[in-house]
Formats: C-alpha cells, sequence, structure tokens
C-alpha cells in the first residue's frame, strides 16, 4: 500500500497543468498534517512538476522530457530573474520558445515576437500590448510597471507579463546562462535515460522458493533477481550462487543477499558503471525514494551507454571542458610518456592571479587519463591523488605537463605527473586511477 506522501505525489501528479496548489488545499483535499503536504510539494517541486514563484505561489507546471530539458517555462524565468509577476499568472506554466530583445524600433520588434515567445524590453507599453496580442509573453527589465489595461489583457490571453529591476543585457544573460546549464545537463547520461523498467524487469517476491528461482531461470535464461515486499520495496537480491545446493522448497528470503546496492533514477550513469566495476556486479536495482522498485540496470547497458556518448556531439561546455580543451600535445618520449602544454589564462586563476587548485588538479587528471588510455581504452575514476603544490604559477606563465604511468593493470593504473614552468618543477601528482573499460 502507497504511503500518504506517495498518494500525495500521485494527486499532485495528477492536477491540470497550470492548477494551483496550495499547503492547506492539498492537506484538507486528502486528510492528511500541512507538515506531510508540505513535503510532499516540496518533492513534486525537486522532480521538476511544480514550481513555487514568490508572491504567486506554487503551480502544476508541465514534466520536462530529457529532449525538452533546455526549454525554460515562464515560472522558470521568473524564479531566474527574481522578477514580479504582473499579469497572465495563468500562463506561467507554458514553455517559453525563443526570447526577443526589444532594443529595436516597433514594427521591426513585432516581426520577431511570435507565440510562445518571450519579450525582453523597457517600458515600452505599445510593445507590451502588441507583443501580448501576437501570443508573446513580456518581461519589462530596469524594475518598471505596466499599464492597467495591460495587466488585465495578460490575464484576458493568459500570457505573462513580469516585471525585473534588472537591465536587458543582464537578463538575457541570466536566461542564457540557465540554458546552457540545462544543456550540460541534457548530455549527462542518468540511469532514468538507460533503465529497463519495472514491467518489463524479472523479480521475485519475499515468500517465494527456490523453485520459483529457477522457473524464472529457464524462462529467461537469467540467473540474478531483485526480490521485493508486497508493496514492491526492494528487500534483496538473489543469484545463482545463492540457490546452490539449496532444496526447492526453501523460502529465497532465507538465502538472498539482503539490503543490496541500489541506484535511484538520477544517479549518472558513470557513477553506476564504477559501482558496478569496483564491487563486481552484473546488476542493479533501480529504486525510487521509498526503495521501491523501478526497474534495473545491467553492467552491459551501463557500459554500451558510456560508449555511445562519447560519440554524441556536445551542445554546453563544462569548465572541465573549457580547460582541457586548451591542453595540447607537446612532444611523445613513447608509450604513455606523451608532454602537454597548456597556458595560464587569467580566467584559471584565483584571487591572488596564481593558477586555481581546481585548475591544476583538471589538468593533472585529464594528462594521467591521455597517458592511460595509449594503454587501454575507456576512461579513468580517480580513487586517490595526492597533490603537491611546490611553486606558485603565474598567469600568462606556459605549463609543460609530464604524465608517466608507473603500473596498469586490468582494472586500475597508477600515474605519476610532474608540472613544470620554464624548467623549473612547479607541481607534482601521483594518483591511482580505476578504469572503466567500454570495449
Amino acid at each position: 500500500m502507497a504511503t500518504k506522501h506517495e498518494q500525495i505525489l500521485k494527486h499532485i501528479d495528477g492536477l491540470p497543468v497550470g492548477k494551483k496548489i496550495s499547503v492547506r488545499q492539498i492537506a484538507k483535499a486528502l486528510s492528511v498534517s500541512e507538515g506531510t503536504a508540505y513535503r510532499a510539494i516540496k518533492e513534486a517541486e525537486n522532480q521538476g512538476y511544480v514550481s513555487s514563484i514568490e508572491r504567486v505561489g506554487t503551480i502544476r507546471i508541465e514534466r520536462k522530457k530529457k529532449e525538452n530539458i533546455e526549454k525554460l517555462t515562464f515560472a522558470e524565468v521568473v524564479n531566474i530573474v527574481d522578477g514580479q509577476v504582473l499579469g497572465g499568472r495563468e500562463g506561467l506554466h507554458k514553455t517559453l520558445n525563443k526570447f526577443v530583445i526589444g532594443a529595436m524600433k516597433l514594427e521591426a520588434m513585432m516581426r520577431y515576437t511570435g507565440p510562445g515567445d518571450l519579450l525582453i524590453v523597457g517600458n515600452r507599453t505599445q510593445a507590451h500590448d502588441q507583443a501580448l496580442r501576437a501570443g508573446a509573453a513580456v518581461l519589462i527589465t530596469g524594475g518598471f510597471d505596466a499599464e492597467d489595461d495591460t495587466k488585465k489583457l495578460a490575464d484576458q490571453l493568459q500570457r505573462p507579463i513580469i516585471s525585473t529591476s534588472y537591465d536587458t543585457f543582464t537578463v538575457a544573460t541570466m536566461i542564457n546562462r540557465a540554458i546552457y546549464d540545462q544543456l550540460i545537463k541534457k548530455e549527462i547520461l542518468l540511469v532514468e535515460d538507460i533503465l529497463m523498467p519495472v514491467h518489463e524487469t524479472t523479480f521475485l517476491k519475499i515468500g517465494d522458493k527456490i523453485s520459483d528461482w529457477l522457473k524464472l531461470n529457464r524462462d529467461t535464461k537469467h540467473s540474478r533477481f531483485p526480490v521485493v515486499d508486497t508493496n514492491m520495496k526492494v528487500q534483496g537480491m538473489i543469484t545463482s550462487k545463492d540457490v546452490l545446493a539449496q532444496e526447492e522448497e526453501v523460502s529465497i528470503d532465507k538465502v538472498m543477499t539482503k539490503n543490496p546496492m541500489t541506484v535511484g533514477m538520477k544517479t549518472s550513469v558513470a557513477s553506476s558503471a564504477h559501482m558496478m566495476v569496483w564491487e563486481g556486479i552484473e546488476q542493479l536495482p533501480v529504486v525510487n525514494d521509498y526503495h521501491v522498485l523501478q526497474g534495473i540496470v545491467t553492467r552491459q547497458d551501463v557500459l554500451k551507454a558510456l560508449q555511445m556518448s562519447q560519440r554524441q556531439p556536445q551542445v554546453g561546455e563544462t569548465i572541465d571542458d573549457t580547460i582541457t580543451s586548451q591542453l595540447v600535445m607537446n612532444g611523445s618520449g613513447g608509450k604513455g610518456e606523451e608532454t602537454y602544454q597548456y597556458e595560464v589564462t587569467p580566467q584559471m586563476t584565483n584571487y591572488l592571479g596564481t593558477i586555481s587548485a581546481g585548475v591544476f588538479t583538471t589538468l593533472v587528471t585529464d594528462s594521467a587519463n591521455r597517458a592511460l588510455r595509449s594503454y587501454k581504452r575507456g576512461d579513468l575514476v580517480v580513487e586517490n591523488m595526492t597533490i603537491y603544490f611546490i611553486k606558485p604559477v603565474q598567469m600568462d606563465s606556459v605549463l609543460d605537463i609530464h604524465p608517466r604511468v608507473l603500473e596498469v593493470g586490468r582494472k586500475f593504473g597508477k600515474v605519476d605527473v610532474e608540472v613544470f614552468n620554464e624548467g623549473k618543477l612547479v607541481g607534482k601528482a601521483i594518483m591511482t586511477c580505476q578504469l572503466l573499460d567500454r570495449s
């Protein structure tokens, strides 16, 4: 039976998009305490189908699919720009198509403004009205208000009109940054993107017997199954090793591995791969926050997904991407002994003007990764790293980075990295890495 928390989440999920939600209303409708209702609403917000806006309240918004993650709702725009909603609250759940900066004549502005767009403009009343009539929302910069007639029009057409104290350039930068961050999230493969869903998953229940395992084994040719209770909560895992030499009438909860390792829907695929390789596990149950089975991921699925992700075109750049793209091969001293060069730009320094510790760590890790790749295809996960900062490195310095593979096995590698500036040793790192094979 579902918990009260799960019942509330299901109720919220079933509400129409755009519906306003309150703690009191949920508590009354489902006969729960306001504290329980509040926790569930916050959880729904974390899961991305509810948005809370200051001075407006909480509304049910559309749950985004992975392919549309870079699309923002008007509700999210309000929160990004610390905005105030002046009218058209009924349309806050709608998705933003594109934004138009109103720094041109009115006629030219309207040529670029259409349904679902967001016009970012100052206190130009005519532009506000015409944009709303064209099906767009309006974001007024500089802290200006809108005319009462414009607010009424926004309410009537259900197109949000928002005011922010920021200037147009700052607002455009903030929205761009938010979209860019979403694009980076889109590239990170999560377990929910690759799992075999629960309705396709084969599992056993507490109280089943070894004979049930044998039947499933014959039917599916698999030997490892999650074990759930009557509420579908994962209680254990059972494998061929567990049933070896056991009588068919023995209950599986007597021989299964209890409290098995599990992953959540939002766990990254890379993290799951690390866990599976490190622990030697072939299959992991995927659970929600209440430990209810959502499906399974196999080691084969995880490694295949990692392999595929390398072939995808990159859309957004992380800080690490920015740093490592400037790491240039300088020369080769033989297999695994290539050297690299890196110029320290002002962006890569700390407040003292010397190279940031985070940038230095990224550089030695990436150079070690490249060195190990000449021995073995795949990626590495750093298990242990010791860094020595011997001398400060000023901005505009050119670094020579020398990674040297000390030892490489099937699953682990050890690398020594020395960093020089003008022939002098400025830093050193020794790391032990776990290798994630993608072949």
